[in-house]
């Protein structure tokens, strides 16, 4: 079993930057692929990054390729998503998945989610 707790979002102006976090529980997290999601409203859940276990892949849509970075501290247990160069249509609630195999893009392929922070950029 893995918890995951996100932090970090907020308000921001377009063009800021934010940086989420997710806290994993579990003293396997280090063998579980991460990734964030986005869902804004009326809109399906969407990929926005994934992270290989071990930290030496990473996978973005062409919609934050180059604004948007994943990062991962297993000594921490934690996984990081930094935002560059914000546009309001990033407006959603982010939330961070878990699974125990190879990167995937999909929502029905991630097995744990934390509850969502809510990020909203303004014009």
């Amino acid at each position: 079993q893995v918890q995951l707790v996100e932090s970090g979002g907020g308000l921001v102006q377009a063009g800021g930057s934010l940086r989420l976090s997710c806290a994993a529980s579990g003293r396997t997290f280090s063998r579980y692929t991460m990734g964030w999601f986005r869902q804004a409203p009326g809109k399906e859940r969407e990929f926005v990054a994934a992270i290989s276990w071990i930290g030496g892949s990473t996978y973005y849509p062409d919609s934050v390729k180059g604004r948007f970075t994943i990062s991962r501290d297993n000594g921490k247990n934690t996984v990081y998503l930094q935002m560059t160069s914000l546009k309001p249509e990033d407006t959603a609630v982010y939330y961070c998945a878990a699974r125990a195999s190879a990167i995937q893009f999909t929502t029905t392929d991630y097995d744990y989610w934390g509850q969502g922070t809510q990020v909203t950029v303004s014009s």
